[in-house]
């Protein structure tokens, strides 16, 4: 069976029975697996944020919910007064107590996935976090700060906990963007959409690298996309969107407002499968960096180990080989990739070799035994695609060691 792309993404922390709980809302799980791609969850505990690396392979990042963004990730001091911070806190309990391992988390993955180019979809919290981890900032809240420079009369309810997902407000698509394509059949001349909203928090400057895909009424940007990380089809996929698609259904039926919604987790597993497709066609990003490295270090090691067989048989009968008996020589330490067998060792005995500096010999075969433990940890990390291109790249590199050694001993007689 072929292993499915993974998709990372982190839960959220709430209490049970006065005991922490994580969890992550069952319609992102759906989605992702119903679009053909594994869900991985990334714990929100403490410690996790050094360990990301340790959820290797992952071929996406979804991050979707969660309390408010620390706001010294992208301001140096608040945009709010304490008065009206206190009564912000009064109205939304839940989501103004900040969690800071989730933002160290959850920024750590962002700045990741956009170094790399690994697909990324936020949702809600998660194109808040996507934009400042590109540099953006955030209102710290919407109400308080639009209502400076608009007539509070003409605000958008971001929120509404008398009616929480039965709640919509119209947004603006702007023509072109991905989100336009998705809910292209459902658009009308005026391209709007009525869309669900749970935040009281939103982009204030958007990040450089993105073009806004949809505003709201109150001019706040309610889905953004970076366009030179943007095709599917290629595993391009950078996509923040303010609203949940995956909780627009009909709350009797459970049938999604716009089939547009679930083709947002669609082309969002496009891009993740496509990514890792890429991926492993190539031994280059990370864990293939450095077993290519290992590769190129080993190469030199074979011919290294053939010097010495050659060097340790002169040093005891002070005449050379044949060319036969060279070449079969080089051919078998071509073969090595770590320490010398006892057969090769008895071999160099056979063949009249005294290994005069013997405690420098054992180190080699000491560093070579380490060599040959962090390679088999490498590849037992590494998939079936990965390691048959291993194995390929290793059977290039013996034919062409073995032409060149072969050509240079010839050379050299």
């Amino acid at each position: 069976m072929a292993e499915k792309s993974r998709v990372l993404i982190v839960s959220r922390r709430t209490t049970r029975k006065n005991k922490f709980v994580d969890f992550v809302g069952e319609y992102h799980l759906d989605l992702i697996v119903a679009s053909g791609a594994a869900p991985v969850i990334v714990p929100r505990v403490a410690g996790v944020d050094t360990l990301l690396d340790s959820f290797e392979p992952f071929h996406g990042v979804l991050l979707c919910e969660g309390e408010d963004v620390d706001p010294s990730h992208y301001s140096p001091t608040s945009s709010l007064t304490q008065e009206e911070f206190d009564d912000v806190r009064r109205a939304h309990v839940a989501d103004t107590a900040v969690d800071r391992e989730k933002d160290s988390i959850e920024l750590g993955l962002a700045k990741l996935c956009l170094g790399r180019g690994v697909p990324f979809l936020g949702i809600c919290r998660g194109s808040q976090v996507l934009n400042v981890a590109s540099g953006g900032t955030l209102h710290q809240d919407i109400s308080v700060e639009i209502s400076r420079t608009r007539n509070p009369a003409d605000g958008v309810k971001h929120i509404d906990y008398d009616n929480y997902d039965g709640h919509r407000h119209k947004i603006t698509v702007v023509e072109g963007t991905p989100l336009h394509s998705w809910f292209k059949e459902s658009l009308k001349e005026e391209l709007e959409l009525n869309v669900n909203s749970y935040h009281h928090q939103g982009v204030k400057r958007l990040a450089e690298r993105f073009a806004p895909m949809a505003f709201s009424e109150d001019g706040l940007v309610e889905g953004f996309y970076d366009p030179e990380m943007y095709n599917p089809e290629e595993g391009k996929f950078v996509v923040g969107l303010q609203f949940h698609p995956e909780r627009m259904r009909d709350l009797e039926t459970d049938k999604f407002d716009y089939p547009g919604c679930p083709a947002v987790y669609h082309e969002f597993v496009k891009a993740v499968i496509a990514y890792q497709k890429k991926r492993n066609s190539s031994i280059k990003p990370n864990l293939g960096t450095q077993l290519y490295q290992e590769v190129e270090k080993n190469r030199r090691i074979f011919v290294n180990n053939f010097i010495l067989a050659k060097h340790i048989y002169f040093a005891r009968n002070q005449k050379p080989l044949s060319k036969e008996q060279d070449i079969e020589a080089a051919a078998e330490f071509l073969q090595l990739n770590s320490a010398l067998s006892l057969q090769q060792e008895k071999r160099l005995k056979q063949m009249g070799a005294t290994v005069r500096n013997g405690s420098s010999y054992m180190e080699r075969l000491k560093m070579s035994e380490k060599k040959e433990k962090f390679a088999r940890n490498l590849m037992e990390k590494m998939s079936i695609e990965q390691l048959s291109e291993l194995v390929s790249l290793y059977h290039i590199l013996g034919e062409i060691c073995s032409e060149v050694l072969e050509r240079k001993l010839m050379n050299s007689w």
